[in-house]
This record gives C-alpha cells, structure tokens and sequence, in this order.
C-alpha cells in the first residue's frame, strides 16, 4: 500500500536585495559622480558596506547629497532593484566641513509591515493561510490561482518596502 502525501501549494513573501547586484550599482554611481564636472575637486565619497549592509555619504553640502543618492536611485533602478529596499529614515549629520549620512539596507520584513500584508491577505476573504516565519510570511493553499491572486493583491498594494515572491511550490 502506498502512501501519498498530498503537499499544499505555498509561496513566500520576503524583502531582499541581491547584495551582488546593489554593490555593482554603487561602483557604477561613485564612477559617475566622479566623472560629474559639478563633482571635480570634492571630497565625496560613496561606501557601501557589505558585512553590515549601510551605504555610507560623505560630502561637502546638502545640495550634492541629494545629487549623490539620486545618481544611486537611478543606478538602482537601472540594475533593476527596488530604492525602496534603502531605509533615508536617519538625517545626515555634520562631521566637520562634511555631513554624512549613512543609508540601512532592508533586508526582510520588519513587524509592522509583515501585520499589514497579513491584516491586507485576511480582509480580502482570498481562502489561504498565511503565517510569520521570521523575516518572511509563508502563504498556503489548497488552490494555486488563490496563491496568484494572492501576489496581485500584494503587487497592487502600497508597502514601504519591495516585495518579491519566492519558493513556489
């Protein structure tokens, strides 16, 4: 007699950066804030830490902040990765004739977050079960089209954070 174990269709939610792809899109950034006319003789200098994740500015005034972290958002973009996935909560800070300021990388989904695709999944009476794992939540289902509808739904919503869907099975 054989036993089959009828395994339900599930999938994750999780919050992460390729680390690869986010360093290539910094060294591209420094390359064209150095080669910038407006950028020549300055002491900016843009470090992406990779054991701790936090990209660190540095440079003169505010003016070429912003022009630094828009050069790393269309950077971003261009590799294909979400400038959502960067935590600008914190303000820069002076540090002599510099300021700085110091980007976190997001990596997983914090509580509140994971509350709001939980609390956002349950309202719309999509028959699934979804749980925290950690920085993921696991969603399951004995019908793969719910998982789909599932993923539009959090596609379509507005979280802080970008999301991407892994593990299908």
């Amino acid at each position: 007699m054989e036993i089959k174990l009828k395994i339900m269709p599930s999938f994750d939610i999780a919050s992460k950066l390729d680390a690869q792809l986010l360093d290539n899109a910094i060294n591209v950034a420094k390359k064209d804030i150095l080669n910038r006319w407006d950028f020549r003789d300055t002491k900016s200098t843009i470090e992406l830490n990779k054991k701790d994740l936090i990209i660190n500015i540095t440079t003169e005034n505010d003016m070429r902040l912003e022009a630094i972290l828009d050069a790393i958002h269309s950077r971003m973009i261009k590799q294909g990765i979400d400038p959502r996935g960067l935590d600008e909560s914190k303000d820069y800070y002076p540090s002599g004739p510099m300021i700085k300021k110091d980007l976190k990388v997001r990596q997983g989904l914090d509580k509140e977050v994971s509350k709001k695709l939980i609390k956002d999944i349950k309202d719309s009476k999509i028959k699934v079960s979804s749980q925290v794992m950690d920085d993921i939540i696991r969603v399951s289902s004995k019908n793969i089209n719910d998982l789909q509808a599932v993923i539009a739904l959090c596609r379509k919503g507005e979280y802080e954070v970008p999301l991407q869907f892994i593990n299908m099975k």
